[in-house]
């Protein structure tokens, strides 16, 4: 197949694009980067393609977008219209692209977030449940709206709602090693707000499992089966790395550092399930924390 990858730099897209290729894709990295090889694509996300860059679509099977600002850094009001533009603006203007090719791609896999629940407490959430409300719930309706007119040019269109991706060089979980690893790690907040996790492999496995199987459409949470807990997320990672987590970190704290961004991402939670990806079949090699954690970090 014809893949083609936005945000193929990325924590996500840095991983899956030599996956994809290692099974024998074809792959075009999309960025706003000068191109440095003929399957490098330039764009705008605002602005979208020259006529030159363009033409690298056509022929195009499968997308997978994954383009977006980091939302990890404090939300001004120009922030937040900012990371909602890359990402409901820029999967506008990726349609629109798409749709003026002769031969537009027949699957658009096009990422989402599990802030698209909001904080909703010990609720059980599957696909099928409401949306929360608030600025991250906004968004991510907004996007998925956005991915969705890609069935207009007849395209399967699938939404993962990914949740917090464990790597060892990227994302939240890189960003807690260094005062753990020295002992200063500790519970954030409350510490019974829910965290929704994906290991970064199995997080690239479902991507492609998701562009291989016809029968999946719409959302889909991506997050492993057992979501756990702050507190419960603190301790194994304690274990894991045999370093103590008796340093809490208060809520006054994080919202006086972080502002809204703490605490929508950090003091805040979801109880995500997998509910259709179990439907589908798709086998998690990471389900369980501390393991997810031992592969990631080893």
């Amino acid at each position: 197949m014809k893949i083609l990858v936005t945000g193929a730099t990325g924590l996500i897209g840095s991983s899956l694009v030599p996956e994809l290729e290692a099974n024998g894709h074809e792959v075009y990295r999309v960025s706003r980067s000068s191109p440095e090889s003929p399957n490098d694509v330039q764009w705008d996300p605002y602005d979208g393609f020259s006529d030159e860059e363009a033409s690298k679509l056509e022929g195009t099977d499968a997308v997978v977008h994954l383009a977006g600002e980091s939302i990890a850094e404090y939300w001004t009001d120009e922030k937040k219209e900012s990371l909602r533009k890359s990402r409901v603006e820029g999967t506008r203007t990726l349609v629109s692209a798409l749709a003026e090719r002769e031969r537009p791609p027949r699957i658009f896999v096009s990422a989402s977030a599990v802030g698209y629940y909001g904080s909703r407490g010990d609720e059980e959430l599957t696909e099928d449940s409401e949306p929360g409300n608030g600025f991250l719930p906004e968004i991510c309706i907004e996007w998925e709206a956005e991915a969705k007119k890609a069935e207009d040019f007849g395209a399967r269109v699938v939404n993962p709602r990914i949740g917090v991706v464990l790597a060892k060089d990227g994302g939240a979980l890189a960003k807690m090693l260094t005062p753990f690893s020295f002992g200063l790690g500790g519970t954030v907040g409350p510490g019974d707000q829910w965290m929704s996790w994906i290991a970064l492999p199995d997080l690239v496995r479902l991507i492609q499992f998701l562009i291989n199987n016809n029968r999946v459409t719409g959302p889909v949470n991506a997050t492993a089966p057992n979501p756990v807990t702050n507190e419960e997320f603190t301790d194994t990672l304690g274990t894991v790395l045999n370093r103590p987590t008796i340093i809490p970190v208060p809520g006054f704290g994080v919202k006086l550092l972080f502002g809204e961004m703490g605490e929508r991402l950090l003091l805040e939670g979801a109880k995500v399930l997998p509910a259709r990806l179990s439907e589908a079949g798709f086998k998690f090699d990471f389900a369980e924390l501390e393991g997810a954690l031992r592969k990631v970090l080893k």
